[in-house]
Parts: C-alpha cells; structure tokens; sequence
C-alpha cells in the first residue's frame, strides 16, 4: 500500500496515500486528530496535507485552526521524516477576514501566507507548498461551466511563480504544486516556469473519485508528459461513496453538518450512479468504500490519495481499504459503469 512514488520531478518521494487534516478543529478534536497523525505515522504514512484555511467549511473562528493542531503534533516528530504540504488560499469573496484582506496571489498574500503557516505548523520550511485555486476566473468546486463574464484582474501565473521560486530558493519551501486547476493553467505554469529558469509544478492537487473522473480528460495526459503528479482529493466524495446517504439521508456528515458546502454532491445523476457503484461493490464482496478508495489507488497517474477521517475509527476503516486489490473484471465493470453514468460530481 505504502510503496512511495516520486511527486513530479521534485527529487522526493512520497507514500501512495497522504491524510487530510481539514476536519482537524471542527469535526475533530485535538486529541483526536493527534490520534489520526499517530495511527498514521505508525502506518508508514508519513505525508500531510493540510491549508492555512482549515478548518473547513471555512470562517475566521477556525482559520489556521488545523495547521496550529497538526503544528503541536509536528514539533514533537523528527521533522525530516514527515512530508508536509500545505496551501495557500487565493482570491475569495466573503473571505475579508484572511490575512486582512482582500487574499490573493500577489507577492505580499503569499509571503504573509507562508510566513503564518510556518508559524502555526511549527517549523521552518513546508516539502509542498500549494495554490489552493486559480487566482483567475474558473469554474470551481462543483461549478461545470466556464464563464467569459465573470472575468477579473489577477495576479499572472508568472508573478506567482517568481515569488514561489523566492521562497524556493530561500529554503522555506521545497517544491510547488497547484490545486483546483485545469488544463490551461496547468500548462501555463509549466510554460512560464522553463521560460524564466522557475520552479516547475511537482503536483496538482485535484477531486478524483469514482463519480468525479474529470481528471482523465484533460489532465492525465498532462500528468504523463509533463511528469506532474495528482494528488486526489474526496475520493469518497464527502462520504457519498461509502454508501451511508444511501442508507440513511440524515446520517451524521459534513453533507448534513454544513449545507451548502457540499455543492458538487447535489447534482441529480449522483444517486443512481452511487447505487450503481455500491452494487457493484456488494456484488463481488467488498464494502462501497473499498471499492471507491481501491479504485483511485490504481490509477497509474495518482501519486497520493488524500483521505481525511472525522474519527480515528473511520481513518483506520480507509486504510484498510488500499490493501484491497481490484480485479480486472471489477475494474472493466467500473468502466462499464462510467460510460453509462458519466462524472456526475464534476
């Protein structure tokens, strides 16, 4: 499970699956989460994924709140041991109370932004740091259509690169990677990056699930070429995949805690193709989980897949899913099942 791949063409390697801290101070308490880091590092997994604007749904009463809790746990670790990659938020409305205001990616957002990172994580360089969105105009988190008319001014992917590649140089960060990005940027950053003598982008930090497979459109043959890694994130799509919405709609959740925030997951194709899935699971003897985490797993261009846990218990159910191989046949079943339902979470 923990066989390490190289991220990109940054020189490290990391393990197969990474864990997401961002219920780390809303759903999860601190002991708790120092539980997850423990069971975790005992696992062989010793990658972190986690963002100055944890915890989530995002608000200034939780904002850093995940780093400070992961940071406490990192100071008592030996700091060369464990990968930790962290992001910066971009341009948001409604968010006047980051860093001031308003967030960005000009020089000054990101150098504040690692600078707090760096305090709060309690250390003095991050292995990954991450633009957690595009700073330009782009559908987003389970928006689908690309709108001309929201255009706005933004920092150029080139000016986000030389700061990044300061901070590189300074040693307060080892390699770089986007998140939420598409096609064009991706392309950008690489363009601009051997243009000017830049970092290159080591990762791409994206959803993949069985019912979000957008990735494989446009990305993935990026990802090969390019030699840049994915980094799936939700690949049980807030809970969607486990089956538990499926058999209770009122079953305890970020879907249910939060409304709103799981807006990719209200889409009128999910349900059949998640009973589609869940069938197929049972079908051939393996919980919706397994089959949903054991699927990302295989993918030739996944380098780490993210899981976050509200609980130790459920973080140790997930792990347990990647020891789970897919057959052939189940892997042509999921195909199958993909032409018909398509990626009904994009």
């Amino acid at each position: 499970m923990m066989k390490p791949r190289e991220l990109g063409t940054s020189g490290f390697v990391v393990p197969r699956v990474c864990l997401g801290t961002m219920t780390f101070g809303q759903q999860t308490d601190e002991r708790d989460a120092h539980a997850q880091l423990d069971c975790a590092r005992g696992q062989g997994l010793n990658f972190i994924d986690t963002a100055e604007l944890y915890a989530v749904p995002p608000r200034p009463e939780t904002s850093g709140l995940t780093e400070t809790i992961v940071g406490r746990w990192l100071a008592k670790q030996s700091r060369d041991r464990v990968i930790v990659a962290t992001k910066v938020a971009g341009p948001g409305r409604g968010m006047a109370w980051m860093r001031g205001g308003p967030s960005g990616f000009d020089r000054a957002n990101i150098r504040a932004a690692l600078e707090g990172s760096l305090k709060r994580l309690q250390t003095d360089y991050v292995d990954l740091y991450q633009l957690h969105w595009p700073a330009r105009n782009q559908p987003m988190f389970g928006q689908w259509q690309f709108d001309p008319t929201k255009e706005r001014e933004s920092s150029s992917i080139l000016e986000q690169l030389e700061v990044l590649g300061e901070l590189v140089k300074e040693g307060k960060v080892r390699a770089i990677g986007v998140s939420n990005e598409h096609p064009w940027g991706v392309m950008q950053f690489l363009q601009e990056a051997e243009r000017h003598g830049l970092p290159r982008i080591a990762s791409i930090q994206n959803a993949y699930s069985l019912v979000n497979r957008a990735f494989e459109t446009g990305l993935a043959e990026i990802a090969y070429r390019e030699k840049v890694g994915l980094l799936a994130y939700s690949p049980l799509a807030f809970g969607h995949l486990t089956g538990k919405y499926l058999a209770n709609p009122a079953a305890e959740g970020r879907v249910n805690l939060f409304k709103g925030f799981a807006q990719r997951y209200e889409k009128p194709g999910l349900e059949p193709a998640l009973r589609a899935y869940a069938g197929l699971a049972r079908a051939h003897g393996l919980t919706p989980t397994q089959l949903a985490l054991a699927f990302v797993h295989s993918r030739w261009f996944v380098a780490s897949t993210i899981i976050g846990a509200s609980s130790l218990a459920q973080l140790e159910e997930n792990l347990r899913a990647f020891t789970t191989p897919l057959s052939h046949e189940v892997l042509a079943e999921i195909d199958r099942l993909f032409l018909v339902h398509g990626s009904p979470a994009p």
